[in-house]
């Protein structure tokens, strides 16, 4: 069981309070923008240059001229603004995004993440993660827990290159929800049909079970 990447995106969007300014990355991070709740009010900036991102657009509906940061075609909502990437990172650097969301390939129990590279492989760069993890307080990272050989992605220390140290604050993966803190992750909602064992199991790094561990609404 467990959640699917649409149902951690859903999850995740109910983070999202009014008057955000909310940065997605690439991957599961990117479907929150069509999970907005109703009544809250988010700008979505995207760093090659975008505020005011709307949902995706339907089939047949797609412009190649509006895309993300992942190169994903997107819709443009009334009263966005396009504009180069040097501002887009300006506003970064200048601590004016209030919540990221990112993926990430390992997360340490101090709130470390490695996010950009696979030695051996080859990437394009880093893009924007690491002024993201700089300039944000707030982040939240979307993920599978574990990687495609079953080894747990909640590390005690990662070890791919890091983007950012001691940066993340919040964990949500297929299992459940995770707030990091004092060199722990701190188990707060389980995902449905998901047990505490399960996710004992498979989570290397240091694990605290909340007291008031909940099943997660999706």
């Amino acid at each position: 069981m467990g959640l699917d990447k649409f149902q951690i995106a859903k999850r995740i969007a109910r983070e999202l309070k009014n008057g955000y300014y909310v940065n997605l990355g690439i991957g599961i991070p990117t479907l929150v923008a069509n999970y907005i709740p109703e009544g809250i009010s988010v700008v979505l900036q995207s760093e090659n240059g975008l505020l005011g991102m709307g949902p995706f657009p339907f089939e047949g509906e797609e412009d190649a001229d509006y895309i993300n940061a992942g190169k994903q075609t997107i819709t443009t909502l009334p009263g966005s603004s396009i504009f180069d990437s040097a501002t887009s990172f300006a506003m970064i650097r200048g601590r004016h995004v209030d919540l990221t969301v990112l993926g990430a390939m390992e997360v340490s129990e101090n709130g470390d993440i490695a996010n950009w590279k696979i030695p051996g492989k080859m990437v394009k760069g880093m893009g924007g993660a690491m002024d993201l993890v700089a300039g944000t307080d707030n982040i939240i990272v979307a993920m599978m827990h574990t990687n495609k050989e079953g080894e747990s992605k909640l590390l005690p220390a990662c070890s791919l290159p890091l983007t950012g140290k001691n940066c993340i604050k919040k964990v949500i993966t297929d299992l459940g929800y995770f707030e990091i803190k004092d060199g722990a992750f701190h188990l707060l909602e389980t995902a449905p049909g998901v047990s505490v064992d399960e996710i004992k199991a498979k989570t290397a790094g240091k694990l605290i079970v909340s007291d008031h561990v909940t099943e997660m609404t999706v």
